[in-house]
């Protein structure tokens, strides 16, 4: 008779949190705020732990630890990391009252469900390209934090050709409504068509891009986020996704200082 080959343990991505842990960082990790937004939350007496008000920064709470802020119960699921390369057409929310295609319909994924998984940033209904999913609130946080400066990288189609003047434009700076916007870089992206160009930003402000594009008299017909943080959709298919390798995770974690 064979025997029953020996169950190896699952595998571990190596970012999961160990208990105990310090209260500002689990609240962080649920995604509710920073670490240093914790800190004034356990401060101004905003944060319960077993039902008891905790103001002492340094305090640390265990796995089965009930943590309150704001009447919630905050919970820490195992982190996830997801690389969806966005269609058209699709609300980058995790639900929507109109009922709209939302990311989360595209990575419906019985491992997913009920883990607290949501998009960092937005893009808009129409723009496509690289879009990160997680459920590590900390992590996201920094990414979409301006003092971080992410770099993002979005191939943009004019309605017209751009000039070599226009694109000097958006680097020097134009202004906005809501004050003033440069690329960090911005170029051709292909030889001989002078309709499309790669500009990256580090600021996220609304249809910051389709507004700079604007600024400079053109009209962006389609809009491509090509990189975000370093992460680039080689390989990966319109409206498909995979879980990001662990590299990719650290190097996300390194750059924004975790």
């Amino acid at each position: 008779m064979k025997r029953n080959p020996r169950k190896r343990p699952a595998a571990s991505s190596g970012f999961e949190i160990s208990f105990p842990v310090r209260l500002n960082r689990f609240i962080a990790r649920s995604g509710v705020c920073s670490r240093r937004e914790a800190d004034e939350l356990i401060r101004d007496g905003k944060v319960k732990i077993n039902d008891a008000v905790v103001t002492e920064l340094g305090t640390k709470v265990d796995r089965n630890d009930k943590v309150v802020v704001g009447g919630s119960r905050l919970h820490i699921e195992q982190p996830l990391y997801v690389l969806l390369n966005k269609p058209r057409d699709t609300i980058t929310t995790v639900s929507d009252e109109k009922d709209r295609r939302t990311v989360m319909d595209l990575v419906a994924d019985e491992r997913f469900t009920g883990k607290g998984m949501f998009p960092v940033g937005r893009l808009d209904r129409d723009t496509t390209g690289v879009l990160l999913l997680t459920n590590d609130g900390e992590l996201a946080h920094r990414l979409m934090h301006p003092r971080w400066t992410v770099s993002k990288i979005y191939a943009v189609r004019s309605t017209r050709p751009v000039t070599m003047v226009d694109l000097e434009k958006l680097v020097k700076g134009v202004e906005l409504d809501d004050g003033p916007a440069a690329a960090l870089r911005a170029g051709y992206l292909g030889e001989g068509d002078k309709h499309v160009i790669a500009l990256e930003i580090h600021e996220g402000r609304n249809h910051q891009v389709r507004r700079m594009m604007e600024a400079i008299g053109h009209t962006a017909a389609s809009l491509d986020r090509i990189q975000f943080g370093g992460l680039n959709l080689r390989g990966l298919r319109r409206g498909k996704w995979r879980r990001l390798r662990p590299e990719e995770i650290r190097s996300l974690r390194r750059l924004v200082r975790l």
